[in-house]
């Protein structure tokens, strides 16, 4: 008979504790950004860094996703959103407010990185060393790059004369500058415009990874792509995920801790790897989709190289103008580049 009520009593309280709601997060944290949830960074680094977040507060914080503005603003308006406080934590793409991070901007130099992980590590590194004063306005949780750097187009580009006043999506302004130096004539936007852009020909191509491409459809409107020989990319865009400082404040010492564990290098890393992965897969479907693809020599890379270096005279000067040594920022970028990419 005790045996028979310890059931009952052990079936009472399973049922109880089924039917109360599940204990609610000490903190949420809303995360905004640009993309829609099924493309490579809200997928495969957003999704997992914010569920290694969640696990590792003991369920504690939860992190809520709002994909492709749904919070409302425009893609360069995701940095001060999260130093306003609009949202708690943002991803961006740095160049999208132009001038206003030109230390960061050594990393968008032509043919300065390549894969994007070694990217990343070396970004993180540089930012920590030589940049941190562009972000103390957040909680700066990771920075990370794209992979190597090339044209999608609608017309064919086998040679540098191919880009002469070609109309081309540039997605900052050191890019910009760099196709100005190539002969194009930049036209500079968010990447979520450039379909849009390409299909009612606005642009005649774009400068994007090949891990963007599944997101906005690009190889079921332009069937040209045109990359380099070597391991670096034509350019390259930063990105930063970032926190509000006063949410970041906020948090008790412990759930603090959780945040910082997941800054930093790894976090960088973890952003990079999706990229290159993300990288492979949008150019397996460019293929399948029956793009043609063209790889530059490397005769033909070294002519191109030569002609975007001027980018970096003109950067120079530019943040000479800021008291900012333009050459030793690059000369510290390219050191760090090289130092992950031998790991």
């Amino acid at each position: 008979m005790k045996s028979f009520q310890s059931c009952l009593l052990a079936a009472g309280l399973l049922v109880a504790a089924a039917s109360q709601p599940a204990l609610a997060a000490d903190v949420t944290l809303r995360f905004h950004q640009f993309l829609p949830p099924q493309a490579t960074i809200p997928d495969k680094a957003i999704k997992p860094w914010a569920a290694k977040v969640e696990k590792d507060s003991g369920g504690r914080i939860k992190v809520q996703q709002f994909p492709t503005m749904q919070l409302g603003g425009r893609p360069p308006e995701l940095f001060d959103q999260a130093k306003d406080g609009v949202v708690d934590i943002v991803w961006t793409v740095l160049g999208y407010t132009p001038g206003r991070f030109p230390k960061t901007e050594a990393f968008e130099l032509p043919f300065t990185t390549g894969l994007a992980e070694p990217g990343s590590r070396a970004f993180q590194e540089y930012v920590e060393k030589f940049a941190m004063d562009e972000f103390k306005d957040v909680k700066l949780i990771a920075v990370h790059v794209h992979g190597p750097g090339l044209f999608h187009s609608k017309d064919p580009i086998t040679k540098l004369e191919d880009l002469k006043g070609m109309k081309v999506r540039g997605g900052s302004r050191v890019v910009n500058i760099m196709l100005e130096q190539l002969g194009a004539t930049p036209v500079g936007m968010p990447v979520p415009a450039v379909s849009e852009a390409l299909s009612k020909g606005v642009i005649s191509a774009t400068t994007i990874p090949w891990e963007v491409v599944p997101a906005l459809k690009v190889q079921q409107i332009v069937k040209n792509a045109t990359g380099f020989t070597g391991s670096k990319g034509l350019y390259t865009q930063t990105f930063a995920v970032a926190m509000n400082r006063s949410a970041y404040d906020r948090l008790p010492p412990d759930l603090k801790k959780v945040i910082d564990a997941n800054s930093g290098s790894e976090t960088a890393a973890l952003f990079g790897r999706a990229m290159d992965a993300g990288d492979k897969v949008g150019e397996a479907l460019a293929i399948k989709s029956g793009t043609s693809i063209v790889t530059l020599n490397a005769e033909q890379t070294a002519r191109w190289q030569r002609t975007a270096n001027g980018t970096r005279a003109i950067w120079y000067a530019e943040v000479g103008g800021k008291g900012l040594d333009g050459q030793k920022l690059a000369a510290e970028a390219s050191a760090l580049v090289e130092k992950y990419s031998k790991k």
